[in-house]
């Protein structure tokens, strides 16, 4: 019998679990195994958890069947417990971390952690447990995310883009970094920088910098995947903005396409750009507080990759085929699934 294999759940929404299931299916199909999203079907060989799923007892009587059970971790809810985010937040944000955890230390005989610092993460908070553990990197289509293409990266201005499903629920102080990064930048550099934000923000957040008349940020909205490629290429460096991020795919998606990092040392940013793709600055007083970054720092860090631009470019892309192919995490998968 041909094995198969059950993604839970099934993510409609964007960014990154939902380009992860698109990216493994297509490569497990590539390889004449068939992925669908029914845990009860019998010819299930394994089930693959990304993140967690509400349906615990499905996961159960899998278990009992002998079905192998991988549950794909990246980080925790925790940002509830340092900002007012609401009870229904903080509730919600609780009640995932329960689920997780409960997959973690009962259901799953295997665990894929997205980075080091993601298993040094759960680990320290929930202990270790007796489930076979990795660490496999997100991976990106190296053909389409690249540095060849169409470019419109200005010559009289420096260009910043942040990309982020969303930044809300907690992570407005990502954003607020960045955009205080890029002030620190434009009063060091003399020159008119850009800011161009992508992903959801909340309506109070952007009015907030309207208000303050920070006209030189575009605010891009949710962006079409076909569309990253080019605002990749058009921009002078990409700035991480999520706190303790586990293994952001935009991250990896703008080394592959040569844009440099020029980021906070928080959460698996160093670990990703591995000192060549871009520059790497300690955050300040602490990022698990939620305190604010040290913008200074990073902005002579950007100040540092301007000046031999094109050697960190061609860093970054080398950084992404030696560490980010998707056929690379497809097999790396397919050893602990099979």
């Amino acid at each position: 019998m041909q094995p198969s294999i059950c993604i839970l759940p099934f993510h409609r929404s964007v960014g990154g679990p939902r380009s992860f299931t698109a990216a493994l299916t297509q490569g497990l199909a590539a390889r004449g195994i068939e992925v669908h999203h029914d845990p009860e079907r019998k010819d299930t060989t394994a089930i693959l958890v990304i993140a967690g799923t509400s349906r615990l007892d499905v996961l159960w009587q899998a278990r009992r069947r002998g079905v192998h059970i991988i549950q794909r971790l990246d980080g925790m809810n925790w940002t509830h417990k340092k900002v007012n985010t609401g009870l229904r937040h903080y509730l919600r944000a609780e009640w995932g971390n329960w689920v997780l955890s409960t997959i973690r230390n009962h259901l799953a005989d295997s665990l894929v952690y997205q980075s080091h610092f993601t298993q040094g993460w759960w680990q320290r908070v929930y202990g270790e447990v007796s489930a076979k553990a990795c660490v496999i990197h997100n991976g990106v289509d190296l053909a389409f995310f690249n540095p060849q293409g169409v470019s419109h990266r200005p010559a009289e201005a420096i260009r910043l883009q942040v990309v982020e499903g969303s930044l809300g629920g907690g992570h407005e102080l990502g954003l607020e970094n960045a955009v205080r990064m890029a002030q620190q930048l434009i009063m060091i550099s003399g020159k008119r920088v850009e800011l161009v934000v992508a992903g959801k923000v909340p309506v109070a957040a952007r009015q907030k910098y309207d208000h303050e008349g920070l006209d030189w940020i575009t605010w891009a909205g949710v962006v079409d995947r076909e569309r990253l490629p080019e605002m990749d290429r058009s921009a002078h460096f990409y700035v991480p903005c999520e706190i303790n991020a586990a293994c952001p795919n935009a991250l990896i998606e703008a080394l592959a396409c040569g844009l440099p990092i020029a980021g906070y040392d928080s959460g698996a940013i160093a670990e990703l750009t591995g000192g060549e793709g871009g520059c790497v600055v300690p955050y300040g007083d602490g990022a698990d507080q939620m305190g604010p970054a040290d913008a200074p720092a990073l902005a002579n860090a950007a100040l540092d990759i301007l000046a031999d631009w094109e050697t960190y470019h061609c860093q970054a892309r080398t950084r992404a085929e030696r560490q980010f192919s998707v056929e690379t995490m497809v097999e790396q998968y397919l050893q602990v699934l099979l």
